[in-house]
């Protein structure tokens, strides 16, 4: 029986394997068409940009592994009546829940997994993620350095220069600021230099000149030469510190957070639902695989395939997901309805649990066919 249960485990968990890296594939090209304009505009380095998009895959596998699980297992069954080898081990005496084990494994070594993944990873992955954003967004020197190219660092801002030295000086700049629809400011200095204060990025520029342009009624024109002198970008300060979301909290701080008297209603609400996903999530690998086997292994055998008893595992698996997020978008805005959240996971599992153990279709025609004798 450990050598059946291995085989079965093994089929499926390449089968997960296939399905699952295929998916992550998929979404991992779709994700990075979303940090492509910061490659393209905003000179995003391409490390990271694979780091930022990597990042987010810890997140998308935890939400992938039990859809791809469901489908492995679908497959691998199916794949084991085509081929008459559960037909073999049911006139063997081998019972559904036997057969079931295997599933049940993979199962539950993801859940395993995933709670790790959920719990440990993704709150450490979103925090580099949260860092990394908010670096492309308001850390300007990979947008301004770039040698010998004109870069618009935001509307009417354009700036150039000669070389960059590294660690954000650069030399030969030349700046064209007209964000000020009455004057029009050039300014072109020997050397510069990118720092950051509390009022956000600035350009400080060495040895250089100021011309300003008038474009109102009278036009004027000035020149000042200076030593020194200050840009200022626009940019957020860098001691703005983006507000820590929910993905990012431990699952302590999440179900904890009603304690909190800072937070709202609403942020207490979504908060603990997370930390109440965070546990569920990934157990609905043990679900999934037990609903995907089920159908297959209790009902009866077809010779024309098993099409209408994949459709129903199909349609199971469907509902439970849609209940998951209808009950979820509730529990948002209601914490009384956070029980359904757990009523969506038993109720599937203790029905697989019970169909598996004692639910048998052939005593039960083998009853008919004794009543129907016994009239006859």
């Amino acid at each position: 029986m450990k050598k059946l249960n291995k085989y079965i485990a093994k089929q499926i968990f390449i089968g997960f394997l296939v399905v699952t890296f295929s998916l992550l594939a998929i979404v991992w090209l779709t994700q990075s068409l979303n940090f492509v304009e910061m490659v393209t505009n905003k000179g995003l380095p391409i490390f990271m940009f694979v780091e930022m998009t990597s990042l987010l895959m810890p997140r998308i596998f935890v939400i992938l592994a039990p859809i791809a699980l469901f489908v492995s297992v679908l497959f691998v069954y199916n794949r084991m009546i085509v081929d008459r080898e559960l037909t073999v081990m049911k006139a063997a005496g081998i019972s559904p829940w036997n057969c079931a084990k295997g599933a049940a494994l993979v199962g539950v070594l993801l859940s395993i997994f995933n709670l790790y993944v959920n719990n440990i990873v993704i709150p450490k992955a979103e925090q580099k993620f949260a860092q990394l954003e908010w670096q492309v967004k308001n850390d300007m020197s990979h947008m301004l350095f770039k040698e010998g190219e004109f870069v618009t660092i935001q509307l009417f801002m354009t700036v150039f220069v000669t070389k960059d030295e590294g660690n954000g000086t650069v030399s030969g700049i030349l700046v064209n600021d007209e964000r000020n629809k009455d004057k029009k400011v050039v300014l072109s200095a020997e050397k510069g230099r990118l720092i950051y204060t509390d009022q956000g990025p600035r350009l400080i520029l060495l040895n250089g000149v100021r011309n300003e342009f008038g474009d109102g009624e009278k036009q004027s024109f000035s020149s000042l030469a200076f030593e020194r002198y200050s840009v200022d970008f626009g940019g957020a300060p860098q001691s703005q510190n983006k507000e820590v979301g929910a993905r990012e909290r431990t699952l302590w701080e999440l179900l904890s957070s009603y304690k909190d008297p800072n937070l709202t209603k609403a942020q207490v609400n979504r908060y603990v639902v997370e930390g109440a996903r965070r546990i569920l999530m990934p157990l609905f690998n043990i679900v999934f695989a037990l609903i995907a086997c089920t159908g297959l292994l209790v009902g009866n055998f077809n010779r024309r395939g098993q099409g209408k008893i994949i459709t129903y595992s199909i349609f199971a698996m469907l509902a439970v997901e849609a209940c998951d997020l209808a009950f979820g978008n509730l529990a948002f805005k209601h914490l009384y309805f956070l029980p359904l959240l757990f009523v969506n996971f038993f109720v599937p599992l203790f029905t697989c649990f019970y169909l598996l153990l004692f639910y048998n279709p052939l005593k039960k025609n083998l009853k008919k066919d004794l009543k129907v004798s016994h009239h006859v």
